[in-house]
Formats: structure tokens, sequence, C-alpha cells
């Protein structure tokens, strides 16, 4: 176990990175708690959306389903398939945690998003599986959820003074703040082939439904991501191998006798000199 110093540290390095996120998020939390305030719930609904669901955009899909009067099982399954994606997070990050106990699990799943994974996927590449704290994964997760529930409030209480909130593009600064970290963690082929499928294919399929394109565009980029990976795998053990044939052979060893103990020199000397002049 490490030690608590180390801990609170982990934590606070969890958090520390997850600034940037926390700032993009704040226009979200904040229109979501304007819609909420000038539509059909009431602002102790809208900020228990927040704390149980944790899930932006699952909570502005629900929200315009309930202001159009949609069944339980609409909203339900589509806010499900939004969610997905975080089937995919979980399966990247399995590995870095499948050390932990269960209960460790299921609160690190609980505080997963979007902006998390992000933050949590960079630091756990610099670290072997098995070899890594939870502690940075809770510090990034609890932070993002205290801030989501702070813009959440902030806009129930005072969204509907701003009346023209959502129409400044304020949402753009989590898209860009997403940007900024994703993009430089680009640094293989496959991770770079997978981000422009999967962004190409968004672009061309975002006009479907329910944001089945982003989900089927997130599908493929993973797909073409594997299936480089798996063909990259045997080219690697055949470099290998040519590798280890061109080596020149090398020479057996042989096997020398080890060279005899010098003899030892006998006295030269007188008897009665030995026995010390005595004859």
């Amino acid at each position: 176990m490490t030690s608590h110093p180390h801990r609170f540290k982990e934590f606070v390095a969890g958090a520390r990175d997850t600034v940037p996120m926390m700032i993009g998020a704040a226009p979200f939390g904040m229109i979501f708690g304007t819609l909420v305030a000038t539509g059909p719930l009431a602002l102790w609904h809208g900020q228990l959306m927040s704390l149980a669901v944790f899930a932006g955009s699952a909570q502005f899909i629900a929200l315009g389903l309930i202001a159009s009067h949609a069944s339980f099982a609409v909203i339900w399954a589509t806010t499900f398939i939004v969610n997905l994606r975080h089937v995919l997070y979980s399966a990247t990050l399995a590995p870095y945690v499948s050390h932990l106990p269960l209960r460790w699990r299921l609160v690190l799943g609980g505080v997963l998003t979007d902006e998390v994974f992000a933050v949590a996927w960079a630091y756990f590449r610099r670290h072997a599986p098995g070899d890594v704290s939870p502690w940075h994964f809770l510090g990034s997760g609890l932070s993002m959820y205290l801030n989501w529930q702070v813009w959440t409030a902030a806009g129930l209480l005072f969204g509907v003074a701003f009346p023209g909130l959502q129409s400044l593009g304020l949402d753009f600064a989590m898209v860009a703040t997403f940007i900024a970290i994703v993009v430089p963690q680009l640094v293989a082929v496959r991770y770079l082939a997978a981000a422009i499928t999967a962004g190409a294919l968004a672009f061309f399929w975002q006009a479907w439904p329910y944001k089945l394109g982003l989900l089927g565009a997130v599908l493929v980029g993973v797909a073409v991501g594997v299936m480089l990976s798996r063909t990259r795998r045997p080219l690697d053990l055949n470099a290998d191998a040519d590798e280890s044939d061109s080596d020149p052979p090398r020479p057996a060893p042989t096997h020398r006798q080890p060279p005899a103990p010098p003899r030892q020199l006998h006295d030269q000397r007188e008897p009665h000199a030995i026995t010390g002049g005595q004859r």
C-alpha cells in the first residue's frame, strides 16, 4: 500500500491535471442549469439529475426528451445508447485497474466521463499496468464531479438572468480543451488513424438520430486501431527474427584445462640451518 502523503499527492495531481477540463465544462453545467430553470422540471430535479447521472450529453438529451413528453422507455434507451462509449473507455482503462478491489473499480467507474478518461489515459500511459495508484484517477473524477455540481447549481440559480447564454457558443470551450489534451497523445500511427477515421465518420454521420452516428464512428475508429495494432505485432516479430538471422555466428567456446598450480620450491638449505644449527 502507498503511504498517506503519497496518496494525497497523487489525488492533488489528478485534480490539478483536470483543471483545464473543469474550466471547459463550466459553460456546459451553466447552460444545463439554465435550461432546467426555464423548462418543465423543478430546480431540484435538475440538481438531482447531475448528482445521479453525471453525464452531460445524456442529461441534455434527456432534458429535451422530457420537454417533448417522450416515454420513459425512449428516454432510457436513448441515453443508454449515447453512453455506450463509456464501455470503450472502461475497456481501455481495464488493464490498469484490474488489480484493484471491486469497490475501487465501482467508484472509479462512477466518476468516469469523457474528460476524466482523457486525463486518466494520459496518466496511465506513463506507467505499467498493475503499477498505478488509483488516487490520481479518484482526484480527477471527484474534482470533475464537484465542478459539475457547482456549475449546475449556478445555472439553476442565476441562469434566468442570462437568457441568451446558450446562444453564445460557450460550449465550444469544452471541445477546444478536449482537443488540446487528446491531440498530443496521438503519437502512434494506429492512434492517429483511429482518430482520423472516427472524426471523419462522425462528420458524415452527424445527421443520424440519437447520436448513433457518433457511436458508430467511435466503433469503427476503435476497430481500425485494433486492426493496425494486430498487423504491427507480426511485423515487429518478423523484424526481430530477421535481425537475429543476420547476426554473425559466434565461435563455439573452447574448453581449456586450467593451468597447473606452480610447484612448491623445496628448501635447499642445509638441515642444520632448518633445525637452528643442531646436528
